[in-house]
């Protein structure tokens, strides 16, 4: 990347030291430091619950300075993650300076950074979300010979008090305007500022979601991302809503990523899209159509679909939203360009036509590579999710698509080119499986399919423990059932996990 490419680059970081993210030194965070004003430096790290958490430090010197970037320092893992003992639970944690960015809302002069967490030893914890993802990836690149990369769809409700103007259509702010959108600033603000701090957005937009209650304005929205590789599309996510939520609290607003709102208003999915890159090459079309690597790696995601919501949809109202006719994903399918599959293959630009010229009758013809562009997307995520442990089995899944033997049959069998959901498909539909319909049986899914993810030394056996034991505990294996009709109760349970992830 050569000077010229980081002239637009938002990332104040980068822009000062003209060089991208990956290639900074301790040296050229200490002089960042030292030659913009910087007072502050926080280290940011996810934690069991799914939030970031911070540590601050006040720079004394340059010699505090460099020992905390060489150093890190010491926390209480115990107050972390619930699978380590509070015998034994002193943790380090070690800034990676590529993550570096100036906080947005600090009023002294703060430097952030993500960190890893290390164990007594000076080992990578293997329990750690973060090193889980790293992990995976690196399989995937061991068996496959080629990088994981990955994108979300953030999708979030923005709540504050109705003005009583320019009242939205119920249900139908899909890529609405102002006045009839209330939050399309608040959204553009936020997108600058996840950019400022690294993010790669692609675009933003409100959602389908809008309605009143109570005299509160309920508004989705959604911040899509560029691919990039899996473990910057984590970090990239969890800055996001960390960004977003502290915005929100900055203009008196409230803000969830909860996957269900209320009865029969649309709740929010976090949409996982991914490709798979060789050289510098997106491998997922062939000669415009839908490679064979692509179709390796859709059939592991089927087989591996039921327990991938071990990670995705950890909350009882997660499945709420995975029901027929809310566009969101009962079975294990996939399709183009259908929003009823589980997988879904999106428009990608396969056509031979240079529609910019046609648009644009003064323009020459561009001769654009647009197979860059193709993803195919896992739709049944939502915002409940651990973003590390999500992308891991993912990439986990995907890879186990290339050491199955019958992945072409796989694909084939389980490919749908119809809305599974209308009556007339009616015979399809009984013939595919479907996605567990609560915690507890998607517990019992992790706990057969746990073999695939531990391959490898990807996820830690305590990891997996820990989920499933977390997952059985909210015994909901009835819950959809026993709540049918009881909306005041339904309330109740999605009050309970409004601030999820």
């Amino acid at each position: 990347m050569n000077n010229k490419e980081l002239e637009l680059n938002p990332n104040q970081v980068v822009a000062f030291l003209g060089k991208p993210n990956t290639e900074f030194t301790k040296a050229d965070i200490i002089r960042y430091i030292q030659e913009n004003g910087i007072r502050m430096v926080n280290f940011m790290y996810p934690a069991g619950d799914g939030r970031l958490k911070t540590l601050n430090f006040v720079i004394n010197n340059l010699a505090y300075l460099d020992a905390i970037l060489t150093c890190g320092e010491r926390v209480d893992g115990s107050s972390l993650f619930s699978f380590i003992e509070a015998g034994s639970s002193d943790l380090y944690v070690i800034p990676r300076f590529r993550t570096a960015f100036l906080d947005p809302f600090a009023e002294i002069p703060t430097l952030s950074m993500l960190c890893s967490f290390f164990n007594k030893d000076g080992e990578p914890l293997e329990s750690s979300p973060e090193y889980t993802l790293h992990k995976a990836c690196r399989a995937f690149q061991d068996v496959t010979g080629m990088e994981f990369q990955a994108m979300g769809e953030l999708e979030y409700y923005v709540i504050a008090p109705d003005c009583g103007m320019f009242p939205a259509t119920d249900q139908k702010g899909y890529h609405e305007s102002a006045p009839y959108a209330k939050f399309n600033d608040f959204r553009t603000q936020c997108m600058a500022y996840i950019a400022q701090a690294g993010g790669q957005i692609k675009y933003g937009h409100s959602e389908v979601g809008n309605f009143t209650l109570n005299g509160m304005i309920y508004e989705q929205n959604e911040i899509e991302f560029l691919p990039v590789c899996a473990q910057d599309a984590a970090d990239q996510l969890m800055i996001a809503k960390w960004i977003i939520r502290n915005l929100a609290y900055k203009h008196g607003y409230d803000i969830t990523f909860a996957p269900k709102i209320t009865t029969g208003k649309a709740g929010s999915g976090l949409h996982i899209h991914m490709r798979i890159v060789k050289d510098g090459h997106n491998q997922m079309l062939t000669d415009g159509v839908l490679s064979e690597t692509a179709r390796k790696a859709i059939a592991g995601m089927m087989e591996l679909a039921p327990s991938i919501t071990a990670f995705g949809n950890t909350n009882p109202t997660s499945y709420f939203r995975l029901v027929p006719h809310q566009e969101a994903p009962t079975n294990i399918c996939w399709g183009d360009r259908n929003r009823s599959v589980l997988v879904r293959v999106p428009l990608g630009w396969a056509a031979k036509a240079d529609m910019c010229m046609t648009a644009n009758p003064l323009e020459a013809e561009s001769h654009y590579d647009t197979t860059q562009k193709q993803t195919v997307e896992m739709r049944s995520p939502d915002g409940s999710a651990d973003l590390y442990q999500l992308l891991a089995g993912l990439a986990v899944a995907c890879r186990h698509g290339f050491e199955l033997e019958n992945a072409a049959e796989i694909a084939e069998r389980t490919y749908v080119n119809v809305n599974i959901h209308q009556k007339e498909n009616a015979a399809k539909l009984a013939a595919l499986a479907q996605l567990p319909d609560s915690c507890a049986a998607s517990a019992d899914c992790l706990e057969r399919q746990r073999a695939w993810f531990e391959q490898y030394n990807v996820f830690s056996p305590a990891m997996i423990d820990g989920i499933i034991r977390k997952l059985r505990a909210y015994e909901d294996k009835t819950l959809r059932a026993d709540l049918e009709g009881k909306s005041e109760e339904m309330q109740k349970l999605v009050t309970r996990y409004f601030h999820c992830g």
